[in-house]
């Protein structure tokens, strides 16, 4: 297995300077798609890293038990790992058709990601370096999840279909479902909760039998990329096609929904919880809006995040109470000090 160690080095160089120069007289701003950025008292600090292999569209950072922040380089086959201490970074290369799209970490510190288009789920040992990948069904498994239980739960976006790998025995069991699942979270109940961006549902799914129960948002044009879960069991989710946030009551079904402060075409996209407190990204904006919302005042504030030409694709939450969030497009990992 190939390994690459790098230390980022902050300072731009005089090339990309003139790149960036050229791009700004030849291709100015569009303002139509200016985030509307509303002020507030939260106060914040936005660190980025950019990976060593470029073009790799690295997304979806996640924090492993050790600290260290992990990374998944989808067009370049390969998982990263951030000592956010030092800068130091260091690519693991992956079986050339795997595309990893998500990494998730166990607690054992070894590193599971989803082979978006060698369909496998696969486990790599940092230490050995080795690679274990498991078969499933579903031929592009996408977003995943582990469960107290000690499962692996994950979505196939294009397959439409949910699944569940066991990485004791590595029994994988797979159900169809509605079209297009994508983000998955673990409630404080048990219960896993899906979100589809080819219907306007959210799903409910019990982690023994498979069973899914659905819900309606209302819209039938409405697409829900990820979603989270507050302290009380409620259901946060980005309604994307619409421009809107929504909190979905399981108890009853009853859903409520806020416009996001860009507007119909805001395009939110991730989405994390941290402390009852609502974070999410305004992808249709230029730059990438980071935008904090709390439901007990029904307040929001945001900010434009310094490399915002990426897209947020998916959100963190570390021990700490800070935030993950990345820029494929320009392959930056971010953290969200949040004070």
């Amino acid at each position: 297995m190939a390994r690459l160690v790098l230390y980022y080095d902050k300072t731009s160089s005089a090339q990309a300077n003139t790149i960036a120069e050229y791009l700004a007289e030849h291709y100015p701003e569009d303002p139509s798609n200016r985030p509307n950025l509303i002020a507030g008292d939260t106060q914040i600090e936005i660190i980025e890293w950019t990976v060593p292999t470029l073009g790799q569209r690295a997304r979806d950072p996640v924090e492993a038990p050790d600290g260290s922040i992990w990374w998944t380089g989808m067009w370049a086959s390969l998982t990263g790992r951030l000592d956010p201490t030092t800068g130091v970074m260091e690519e693991f290369r992956l079986p050339p058709s795997s595309r990893p799209h998500t990494v998730v970490p166990d607690t054992e510190g070894n590193i599971w990601y989803t082979g978006n288009s060698n369909a496998t789920i696969g486990k790599l040992d940092p230490v050995s370096g080795t690679v274990t990948e498991y078969k499933t069904e579903a031929r592009d498994p996408h977003s995943a999840t582990f469960h107290p239980n000690g499962n692996l739960y994950f979505t196939s976006q294009g397959a439409g279909m949910l699944g569940r790998l066991n990485p004791t025995t590595g029994e994988v069991d797979e159900i169809e479902t509605e079209p297009r699942p994508y983000g998955i979270k673990v409630a404080g109940d048990g219960m896993l909760w899906i979100a589809f961006n080819g219907t306007n549902k959210i799903g409910s799914m019990h982690p023994d039998t498979l069973a899914v129960k659905y819900y309606e948002v209302p819209e039938t044009s409405t697409r829900i990329r990820r979603l989270d879960l507050d302290s009380q069991g409620m259901v946060w989710f980005v309604n994307s096609t619409q421009g809107k946030i929504g909190r979905l009551n399981p108890a009853n079904g009853e859903i409520k929904q806020w416009d996001s402060p860009s507007g119909a075409d805001s395009h939110p996209y991730a989405i994390a919880v941290i402390d009852d407190v609502i974070w999410y990204n305004e992808s249709g904006m230029r730059p990438d809006a980071l935008v904090r919302f709390n439901p007990r005042t029904e307040a929001f504030q945001s900010w434009a995040i310094p490399s915002g030409v990426g897209i947020v694709r998916n959100m963190w939450k570390t021990e700490a109470g800070d935030l993950l969030i990345h820029q494929s497009s320009s392959n930056r990992i971010g953290l969200v000090k949040i004070n």
